[in-house]
């Protein structure tokens, strides 16, 4: 292997900018700031998501951020910064990388879901 997963996260970290989850919090109220859970639907229903987030699958990510894409969504392309976040914040660290390098204002929230439950943070059930 050429590549491992320690090389691409140590990349995207000097990439990208991580939040921490107090900072993360302070942005959740903030309404050019719009939080993306990048996890399985699965992860959702059966934990929940940061209150006010939408849900945009990370196999789905680039193909929603595109406008040329028959599956993007509009608010992609609204001048808003991206916060994303997963379970732990690996896969939302290069889903940000992925999304900056298409031209979005992001970052990545450290610690991820798990973290934002932990420290008892608003959260709301998903159908």
């Amino acid at each position: 292997m050429s590549v491992g997963i320690k090389e691409l996260l140590d990349e995207a970290r000097r990439e990208v900018t991580s939040l921490g989850i107090q900072d993360a919090e302070a942005r959740r109220q903030d309404a050019d700031t719009v939080f993306i859970d990048i996890r399985d639907v699965r992860e959702l229903q059966r934990d929940g998501m940061v209150t006010g987030a939408r849900h945009a699958p990370r196999g789905m990510l680039e193909f929603w951020i595109d406008p040329d894409s028959p599956y993007h969504k509009p608010y992609f392309a609204e001048d808003k910064i991206f916060v994303f976040y997963c379970a732990s914040g690996w896969r939302s660290l290069l889903a940000a990388q992925v999304a900056q390098r298409m031209g979005l204002r992001c970052a990545s929230m450290e610690g991820g879901f798990g973290a934002w439950r932990e420290a008892g943070l608003p959260t709301e059930t998903r159908d």
